[in-house]
Protein backbone atom coordinates (compact mmCIF):
# COMPACT_ATOMS: atom_id res chain seq x y z
CA UNK A 1 0.00 0.00 0.00
CA UNK A 2 1.61 3.48 -1.13
CA UNK A 3 2.08 6.01 2.34
CA UNK A 4 -0.29 8.92 2.50
CA UNK A 5 1.85 11.85 0.94
CA UNK A 6 0.31 15.70 2.24
CA UNK A 7 1.63 18.45 0.90
CA UNK A 8 1.57 21.83 2.78
CA UNK A 9 2.57 24.60 5.76
CA UNK A 10 1.78 24.67 8.85
CA UNK A 11 -0.32 28.17 9.15
CA UNK A 12 -2.41 27.01 6.04
CA UNK A 13 -6.18 26.47 7.42
CA UNK A 14 -7.20 24.20 5.11
CA UNK A 15 -4.11 21.88 5.65
CA UNK A 16 -4.93 21.93 9.40
CA UNK A 17 -8.73 20.88 8.28
CA UNK A 18 -6.34 17.95 6.42
CA UNK A 19 -4.16 17.39 9.42
CA UNK A 20 -7.19 17.08 11.32
CA UNK A 21 -9.18 14.39 8.99
CA UNK A 22 -5.38 12.00 9.20
CA UNK A 23 -5.71 12.44 12.86
CA UNK A 24 -9.56 11.69 13.19
CA UNK A 25 -9.13 8.32 11.02
CA UNK A 26 -5.95 7.59 12.94
CA UNK A 27 -3.76 7.23 10.40
CA UNK A 28 -0.06 7.42 9.60
CA UNK A 29 1.16 10.07 6.56
CA UNK A 30 4.22 11.81 5.24
CA UNK A 31 4.95 15.28 5.53
CA UNK A 32 6.05 17.37 2.74
CA UNK A 33 7.00 21.26 3.24
CA UNK A 34 5.50 23.49 0.28
CA UNK A 35 6.07 27.41 0.05
CA UNK A 36 3.23 29.55 1.09
CA UNK A 37 2.96 31.54 -1.95
CA UNK A 38 3.77 31.35 -5.32
CA UNK A 39 6.10 29.54 -7.22
CA UNK A 40 5.41 26.07 -6.09
CA UNK A 41 7.56 23.91 -8.81
CA UNK A 42 7.20 21.00 -7.10
CA UNK A 43 3.91 20.81 -6.49
CA UNK A 44 2.71 22.38 -9.50
CA UNK A 45 5.30 19.59 -11.33
CA UNK A 46 2.70 16.77 -9.60
CA UNK A 47 -0.55 18.54 -9.76
CA UNK A 48 -0.28 20.45 -13.24
CA UNK A 49 -0.66 23.86 -12.32
CA UNK A 50 -2.93 23.46 -9.51
CA UNK A 51 -1.46 25.64 -6.86
CA UNK A 52 -3.65 25.78 -3.74
CA UNK A 53 -3.32 23.87 -0.20
CA UNK A 54 -3.16 21.15 0.53
CA UNK A 55 -2.79 18.27 -1.70
CA UNK A 56 -2.85 14.79 -1.09
CA UNK A 57 -0.45 12.03 -2.71
CA UNK A 58 -0.93 8.31 -2.57
CA UNK A 59 2.05 7.14 -4.98
CA UNK A 60 1.19 8.52 -8.38
CA UNK A 61 -1.96 9.27 -7.53
CA UNK A 62 -2.71 13.09 -6.75
CA UNK A 63 -5.89 14.51 -4.78
CA UNK A 64 -6.88 18.43 -5.37
CA UNK A 65 -9.43 19.51 -2.53
CA UNK A 66 -9.86 18.65 0.81
CA UNK A 67 -13.26 17.65 -0.16
CA UNK A 68 -12.36 15.03 -2.21
CA UNK A 69 -9.68 13.89 0.09
CA UNK A 70 -12.17 13.58 2.62
CA UNK A 71 -13.84 10.62 0.48
CA UNK A 72 -10.22 9.52 -0.15
CA UNK A 73 -9.38 9.05 3.16
CA UNK A 74 -12.65 7.31 3.76
CA UNK A 75 -12.11 4.89 1.33
CA UNK A 76 -8.91 4.65 3.21
CA UNK A 77 -10.04 3.47 6.58
CA UNK A 78 -13.99 3.36 6.99
CA UNK A 79 -13.94 3.94 10.54
CA UNK A 80 -14.56 6.01 12.34
CA UNK A 81 -16.49 7.56 9.50
CA UNK A 82 -16.74 11.18 8.16
CA UNK A 83 -19.62 10.71 6.40
CA UNK A 84 -22.01 9.06 8.90
CA UNK A 85 -24.79 6.72 7.59
CA UNK A 86 -28.09 8.58 6.91
CA UNK A 87 -26.32 12.04 7.39
CA UNK A 88 -24.12 11.89 4.30
CA UNK A 89 -26.07 14.62 2.67
CA UNK A 90 -26.30 17.22 5.40
CA UNK A 91 -22.38 16.57 6.76
CA UNK A 92 -21.25 17.25 3.39
CA UNK A 93 -23.71 20.30 2.67
CA UNK A 94 -22.90 21.74 5.90
CA UNK A 95 -19.33 21.40 5.22
CA UNK A 96 -19.18 22.75 1.67
CA UNK A 97 -21.12 26.27 3.58
CA UNK A 98 -18.45 25.79 5.91
CA UNK A 99 -15.76 25.70 3.38
CA UNK A 100 -16.62 28.57 1.67
CA UNK A 101 -18.59 31.01 3.22
CA UNK A 102 -17.61 30.77 6.57
CA UNK A 103 -13.78 30.35 5.88
CA UNK A 104 -14.87 33.61 3.38
CA UNK A 105 -15.29 35.10 6.62
CA UNK A 106 -12.27 34.34 8.23
CA UNK A 107 -9.95 35.33 5.79
CA UNK A 108 -11.64 38.81 5.58
CA UNK A 109 -11.25 38.96 9.84
CA UNK A 110 -7.86 37.45 9.68
CA UNK A 111 -6.91 40.24 6.85
CA UNK A 112 -8.11 43.39 8.65
CA UNK A 113 -5.25 45.71 9.08
CA UNK A 114 -4.97 45.41 12.90
CA UNK A 115 -4.46 41.19 12.76
CA UNK A 116 -2.11 42.07 9.68
CA UNK A 117 0.27 43.58 12.08
CA UNK A 118 0.28 41.15 14.68
CA UNK A 119 -0.16 38.10 12.59
CA UNK A 120 3.45 39.07 10.43
CA UNK A 121 4.93 40.98 13.23
CA UNK A 122 8.05 39.44 12.33
CA UNK A 123 7.90 39.47 8.92
CA UNK A 124 9.59 42.66 6.56
CA UNK A 125 7.32 44.87 5.00
CA UNK A 126 8.51 43.35 1.49
CA UNK A 127 7.43 39.71 2.54
CA UNK A 128 4.47 41.08 3.77
CA UNK A 129 3.70 42.98 0.39
CA UNK A 130 4.32 39.79 -1.34
CA UNK A 131 2.05 37.58 0.39
CA UNK A 132 -0.92 39.93 0.43
CA UNK A 133 0.10 40.08 -3.92
CA UNK A 134 -0.09 36.44 -3.77
CA UNK A 135 -3.06 36.45 -2.42
CA UNK A 136 -4.34 38.76 -4.38
CA UNK A 137 -3.87 37.09 -7.22
CA UNK A 138 -5.18 33.85 -5.53
CA UNK A 139 -8.42 35.36 -5.76
CA UNK A 140 -8.44 36.69 -8.87
CA UNK A 141 -10.51 35.55 -12.08
CA UNK A 142 -13.12 33.36 -10.62
CA UNK A 143 -16.44 33.36 -8.62
CA UNK A 144 -15.12 34.54 -5.15
CA UNK A 145 -15.00 38.27 -4.04
CA UNK A 146 -13.19 39.46 -1.21
CA UNK A 147 -15.91 39.77 1.30
CA UNK A 148 -15.45 43.46 2.97
CA UNK A 149 -13.99 43.79 6.45
CA UNK A 150 -16.89 45.97 7.72
CA UNK A 151 -19.03 43.26 6.55
CA UNK A 152 -17.58 40.49 7.48
CA UNK A 153 -17.77 41.94 11.30
CA UNK A 154 -21.32 42.46 11.01
CA UNK A 155 -22.58 39.30 9.80
CA UNK A 156 -19.85 37.36 12.04
CA UNK A 157 -22.35 37.37 15.64
CA UNK A 158 -24.64 35.60 13.38
CA UNK A 159 -22.70 32.65 12.33
CA UNK A 160 -21.50 32.57 15.40
CA UNK A 161 -24.82 32.52 17.33
CA UNK A 162 -26.59 29.78 15.08
CA UNK A 163 -23.71 27.69 15.95
CA UNK A 164 -23.61 28.38 19.67
CA UNK A 165 -26.87 27.41 19.93
CA UNK A 166 -27.11 24.25 17.34
CA UNK A 167 -23.93 23.04 20.28
CA UNK A 168 -26.09 23.41 23.03
CA UNK A 169 -29.00 21.81 21.94
CA UNK A 170 -26.99 19.10 19.87
CA UNK A 171 -27.62 15.62 22.28
CA UNK A 172 -24.05 14.49 21.25
CA UNK A 173 -20.39 16.35 21.46
CA UNK A 174 -20.21 17.05 17.92
CA UNK A 175 -22.49 19.36 15.27
CA UNK A 176 -24.28 16.28 13.96
CA UNK A 177 -24.36 14.40 17.25
CA UNK A 178 -21.38 12.16 16.65
CA UNK A 179 -18.20 13.64 14.87
CA UNK A 180 -18.41 14.23 10.64
CA UNK A 181 -16.61 16.02 7.61
CA UNK A 182 -18.84 19.02 9.41
CA UNK A 183 -17.00 19.45 12.17
CA UNK A 184 -13.82 19.47 10.62
CA UNK A 185 -15.04 22.19 7.58
CA UNK A 186 -16.06 24.14 10.54
CA UNK A 187 -13.15 23.92 13.15
CA UNK A 188 -10.30 25.42 10.63
CA UNK A 189 -11.84 28.91 9.96
CA UNK A 190 -12.45 28.87 13.55
CA UNK A 191 -8.66 27.54 14.02
CA UNK A 192 -7.17 30.21 11.83
CA UNK A 193 -9.12 33.18 13.67
CA UNK A 194 -7.46 31.77 16.74
CA UNK A 195 -3.96 32.46 15.26
CA UNK A 196 -4.02 35.89 17.22
CA UNK A 197 -5.20 37.74 20.24
CA UNK A 198 -6.71 39.97 17.66
CA UNK A 199 -9.37 37.47 16.11
CA UNK A 200 -9.21 34.77 18.68
CA UNK A 201 -12.14 36.87 20.66
CA UNK A 202 -14.42 36.06 18.25
CA UNK A 203 -14.57 32.22 18.84
CA UNK A 204 -13.69 32.30 22.77
CA UNK A 205 -16.59 34.67 23.66
CA UNK A 206 -18.72 31.54 22.74
CA UNK A 207 -18.22 28.93 25.34
CA UNK A 208 -20.02 25.90 23.71
CA UNK A 209 -18.16 26.74 20.24
CA UNK A 210 -14.81 27.35 22.18
CA UNK A 211 -15.81 23.37 24.28
CA UNK A 212 -16.35 21.70 21.10
CA UNK A 213 -13.38 23.69 19.11
CA UNK A 214 -11.33 21.59 21.52
CA UNK A 215 -12.52 18.63 20.90
CA UNK A 216 -12.10 18.42 17.01
CA UNK A 217 -8.61 19.80 17.61
CA UNK A 218 -7.75 16.84 20.33
CA UNK A 219 -8.48 14.47 17.49
CA UNK A 220 -5.06 15.90 16.49
CA UNK A 221 -2.91 15.43 13.48
CA UNK A 222 -2.12 11.41 13.69
CA UNK A 223 1.58 10.15 13.10
CA UNK A 224 3.31 11.84 10.43
CA UNK A 225 7.21 11.96 9.45
CA UNK A 226 8.85 14.53 7.06
CA UNK A 227 9.58 13.72 3.37
CA UNK A 228 11.93 16.21 1.44
CA UNK A 229 9.97 17.17 -2.05
CA UNK A 230 12.32 15.19 -4.32
CA UNK A 231 11.55 12.52 -2.21
CA UNK A 232 7.73 12.61 -3.21
CA UNK A 233 8.48 13.20 -6.73
CA UNK A 234 10.46 10.41 -6.88
CA UNK A 235 7.50 8.21 -5.62
CA UNK A 236 4.97 9.95 -8.49
CA UNK A 237 7.30 9.22 -11.52
CA UNK A 238 8.01 5.26 -9.98
CA UNK A 239 4.59 4.30 -9.14
CA UNK A 240 1.53 3.15 -11.03
CA UNK A 241 -1.75 5.08 -10.73
CA UNK A 242 -4.32 3.06 -9.29
CA UNK A 243 -6.77 1.68 -11.36
CA UNK A 244 -10.37 3.93 -12.04
CA UNK A 245 -12.89 4.15 -9.72
CA UNK A 246 -15.80 1.30 -10.61
CA UNK A 247 -18.80 3.87 -11.68
CA UNK A 248 -19.89 5.30 -15.08
CA UNK A 249 -18.43 7.84 -16.43
CA UNK A 250 -21.14 10.42 -16.64
CA UNK A 251 -20.23 13.74 -18.53
CA UNK A 252 -23.48 15.92 -19.57
CA UNK A 253 -21.63 18.49 -21.02
CA UNK A 254 -20.50 16.45 -24.10
CA UNK A 255 -16.82 15.99 -23.02
CA UNK A 256 -15.40 12.18 -23.61
CA UNK A 257 -13.27 9.68 -22.16
CA UNK A 258 -9.87 10.10 -22.69
CA UNK A 259 -10.14 13.75 -24.73
CA UNK A 260 -7.92 16.32 -23.80
CA UNK A 261 -9.33 18.62 -21.56
CA UNK A 262 -8.60 21.57 -19.19
CA UNK A 263 -9.88 21.42 -15.24
CA UNK A 264 -10.07 24.33 -12.69
CA UNK A 265 -11.79 25.31 -9.63
CA UNK A 266 -14.64 28.17 -10.22
CA UNK A 267 -14.44 29.35 -7.15
CA UNK A 268 -10.31 31.02 -6.35
CA UNK A 269 -7.22 29.42 -7.67
CA UNK A 270 -8.59 28.72 -10.84
CA UNK A 271 -5.28 27.56 -12.36
CA UNK A 272 -6.21 25.11 -15.09
CA UNK A 273 -4.35 21.72 -15.21
CA UNK A 274 -4.72 20.37 -18.50
CA UNK A 275 -4.93 16.21 -19.08
CA UNK A 276 -6.56 13.34 -20.56
CA UNK A 277 -9.90 13.14 -19.18
CA UNK A 278 -10.11 9.63 -17.55
CA UNK A 279 -13.16 9.54 -15.38
CA UNK A 280 -15.80 11.48 -14.70
CA UNK A 281 -18.06 10.68 -11.74
CA UNK A 282 -20.93 11.46 -9.59
CA UNK A 283 -18.40 13.32 -7.06
CA UNK A 284 -14.79 13.05 -8.78
CA UNK A 285 -13.04 13.98 -11.23
CA UNK A 286 -9.80 12.70 -13.00
CA UNK A 287 -6.93 13.19 -15.24
CA UNK A 288 -4.35 11.76 -16.69
CA UNK A 289 -0.94 13.72 -17.28
CA UNK A 290 2.54 13.73 -17.78
CA UNK A 291 5.02 16.20 -16.80
CA UNK A 292 8.69 16.95 -17.90
CA UNK A 293 9.81 14.79 -15.59
CA UNK A 294 8.57 11.40 -17.28
CA UNK A 295 5.90 11.17 -14.00
CA UNK A 296 2.74 10.03 -15.32
CA UNK A 297 0.39 11.19 -12.47
CA UNK A 298 -3.25 10.62 -12.27
CA UNK A 299 -4.84 14.23 -10.85
CA UNK A 300 -7.96 13.81 -9.11
CA UNK A 301 -10.44 16.88 -8.50
CA UNK A 302 -14.15 16.65 -7.05
CA UNK A 303 -17.03 17.93 -9.11
CA UNK A 304 -18.62 20.05 -7.28
CA UNK A 305 -16.93 23.63 -7.26
CA UNK A 306 -14.71 22.72 -10.56
CA UNK A 307 -15.08 22.81 -14.25
CA UNK A 308 -14.23 21.13 -17.53
CA UNK A 309 -12.93 23.06 -20.48
CA UNK A 310 -11.98 22.35 -24.11
CA UNK A 311 -8.33 22.16 -24.87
Amino acid sequence: MSELILHHYPTSPFAEKARLLLGFKGLSWRSVGIPPMMPKPDLTALTGGYRKTPVLQIGADIYCDTALMARRLEQEKASPALFPEGKEMIAASFAAWADSVVFQHAVSLVFQPESVAVRFARLPPEAIKAFIADRAGLFSGGTATRLAAEQAKHQWPTIMARLEQQLQREEGDFLLGEPSIADFAMAHPLWFLKGTPVTSPLVDAYPAVSAWLGRVLGFGHGASSEMSAQEALDIARDSTPAALPDEAFDEPNGFKLGQRVTIAATDYGVDPVVGELLFAGSEELILRREDERRAVVHVHFPRFGFRIGAQ
